[in-house]
């Protein structure tokens, strides 16, 4: 597909949302289609001390050095 026909807004990446959950949520939501994707429940790695987050996709998040999500 042309990049010409690709809207700027239909190219997020997980990078590239905000060190948010609610726009973790958001994006994640729109990626599945819109079946809603929500936080079940977040904890701290022990050995990086990072959050990660827990989703209704069944997949785990976190924030890395640089606040962009990643899988964790």
């Amino acid at each position: 597909m042309s990049r010409a026909f690709v809207k700027e807004s239909e190219t997020e990446w997980l990078g590239d949302v905000e060190p948010e959950i609610a726009a973790l949520e958001r994006f994640l939501t729109k990626e599945s289609g819109g079946e809603r994707i929500t936080r079940i429940q977040s904890h701290n790695d022990k050995t990086s001390g990072k959050a990660i987050h827990e989703m209704s996709n069944g997949q785990s998040y976190t924030l890395d050095e640089d606040s962009r999500w990643r899988t964790a």
